[in-house]
Order: structure tokens, then C-alpha cells, then sequence
């Protein structure tokens, strides 16, 4: 065992506990000794890789039951090396603290390289404080020109990590979508060598279409929104233009109003007045002669105002 650690670069105490789960085989026994082999190696060292990956025990031990059983690992390491490599085609970058505050602004600022530590933006290189590695120059390369364009670092974090709940859940549901249509076959048991192959097959089709699909649906949602913004905030500045006048719809002519009838009222003159237009005109033109002698007077004073 002690030999085994040696080659394997798993200590003694991790081998003893591979061996109580069951993911090495047992021994071979000769004399009072227990010898291992190249089987043991090399399911070490699978153990080792598939833990790399994000793999438990558990399901570790499912893979090589598989194996032991008759499938083939080759195809399900394949199918996991598929699925585990990059799924862009972008190459990480270094950067050091002093090319960080020349892409932003020439100011170091140590908070916001923390932040973007946690994010995962920045990794730090090993045994330096002084370098980081870069896993995606393109969105570092955005932070820096929001940035630039006046965007405070802490809101350009406080939005990614806003964009990577939303983007997760996308690529959940993405992922839920094609189990549900493509994959269920090959996982409802143990594949095959070459079940596993086909699947690994299907995984590199279906790589580029999450993105693709991701990428004109973004098109097309800010081609929508960013015009509704923009008319939007700009109307708000805009006086209406005058509508040009509506011609009225001609209507029927109204028929002709009837002649305006004479407005009476009771009127108390002196007797003495009364008596006289009756003995110079008689009884039955004593009230016509009286109106129309105030309509001459009413005349006669408006001519008089017209008269320069």
C-alpha cells in the first residue's frame, strides 16, 4: 500500500478509505502481504480525474460498478470530457494589479479587485499578490469600457451579479429542456460504450445552440426595448406638432329661422301725452305713432353720432 501512495500520489489513508467504499478491488493476497497492481494505478488515477470534474464518491462509484460490469468507461469519460472542456472559445489572459488600474482609469482600487476576486472576474495566480489570471478577457474588456463610459465599479458588480442569476437560470432551464427531449435515453441506466459515444456526439451539436439562441434573443429584445426607451425619453422633450386643421363635414343648410317677432312691453306715459296723439292721430294709431317716433329719435341720435 505504502508502494501504491508512492505511485499514485494518494496518501495511505485515502487508499484505506477507497477500499471500505468499494472503489478499488480488493487485493491480492500472498502470505501475510496485500499486493497491488497496475488495476489499482490506474483506478486511482481515474478516481482522481473524474474528482477533478465535480464528481462525487458516490457517483464515481456508479461509473466504475458500470465498468466492472461490462460497460465500456472509455465512452463515459468521453462523454464527461465533452461536457467538462470550455464552452467558449475565448483563452484566459494575466493581468497585474498595475495593467488592472491602466484599463481602469490609472486608479488602483483594491475593494474592487477583491470583488471581482469573488466573482470569479479575477483568479490569483499562485504565490503572488501581484497577478491574476483573466478566465474571460471579453467581459473584463466590458466592465472596462462601462467603466469608461462613466459606469461606477460598484454598480457594473452589483449588475453582473444580477446578469449571472439570470443567465443560470437560462442555462438551467436549457439544460432541462434537452434531458428532457435528447438525453433522458442515455440516462436512465448505466450507457453503453456506445451510448456514451453517441451521447458525447450529440453534446458537440447541441454546444453552440444554447448561445446562439441566447445571442439573437438578446438582439432582438434590445432592438425592442432600446427603441421604446428612446422614443420614449425623447417625446418627453418634444412639443406636439400642430395637427393640420380638419376640414368640417358639410352639413345640410339649416332651414331659414323665422323673422324675429316684436318684443312688447308696457310702457306709463302721461295722460296729458296720451291725449294728445290721440286728438292729433285718433285712438287706433295712438301706439304706432308712439313707436315710431321713438324709433326715429333712437335713428336720429345714431346718425348724429356718425356725422363727423
Amino acid at each position: 500500500m505504502e508502494d501504491l501512495a508512492r505511485e499514485s500520489g494518494a496518501t495511505v489513508r485515502t487508499i484505506r478509505a477507497y477500499l471500505d467504499r468499494g472503489l478499488l478491488p480488493k487485493p491480492e493476497r500472498r502470505g501475510r502481504a496485500n499486493l497491488y497492481g497496475d488495476v489499482h494505478l490506474a483506478r486511482l488515477r481515474q478516481i482522481a480525474e473524474l474528482l477533478e470534474r465535480g464528481y462525487t464518491l458516490a457517483s464515481i462509484k456508479e461509473l466504475l460498478a458500470a465498468w466492472d460490469a461490462g460497460t465500456g468507461l472509455g465512452g463515459v469519460l468521453g462523454l464527461v470530457s465533452e461536457v467538462d472542456r470550455p464552452w467558449s472559445d475565448e483563452r484566459p489572459a494575466r493581468m497585474g494589479r498595475r495593467e488592472l488600474a491602466e484599463t481602469f482609469g490609472g486608479v488602483a482600487d483594491d475593494g474592487a479587485i477583491a470583488e471581482a476576486v469573488e466573482l470569479g472576474v479575477l483568479e490569483p495566480v499562485p504565490d503572488t499578490d501581484e497577478e491574476f489570471v483573466v478566465p474571460s478577457p471579453q467581459e473584463l474588456a466590458v466592465a472596462a469600457e462601462l467603466h469608461t463610459a462613466g459606469v461606477p465599479l460598484t454598480a457594473i458588480s452589483g449588475h453582473l451579479r444580477e446578469l449571472r442569476g439570470q443567465v443560470e437560470h437560462i442555462a438551467e432551464r436549457f439544460l432541462e429542456f434537452t434531458t428532457e427531449y435528447v438525453f433522458q435515453p442515455y440516462l436512465d441506466h448505466p450507457p453503453t460504450e456506445a451510448e456514451a459515444t453517441e451521447a458525447a456526439a450529440l453534446v458537440r451539436r447541441l454546444r453552440p445552440l444554447a448561445q446562439q439562441t441566447v445571442d439573437a434573443e438578446l438582439a432582438r429584445a434590445m432592438r425592442t426595448l432600446a427603441t421604446q426607451l428612446v422614443q420614449r425619453h425623447l417625446g418627453a422633450h418634444q412639443q406636439p406638432e400642430p395637427q393640420p386643421a380638419q376640414a368640417l363635414p358639410e352639413r345640410a343648410p339649416s332651414p331659414p329661422e323665422p323673422p324675429a317677432q316684436p318684443q312688447q312691453a308696457t310702457i306709463a306715459l302721461p295722460e296729458s301725452t296720451l291725449r294728445s296723439v290721440r286728438s292729433l292721430v285718433g285712438a287706433r294709431n295712438t301706439a304706432p305713432f308712439i313707436a315710431a317716433a321713438a324709433e326715429r329719435e333712437v335713428q336720429a341720435r345714431t346718425m348724429d353720432k356718425l356725422m363727423p
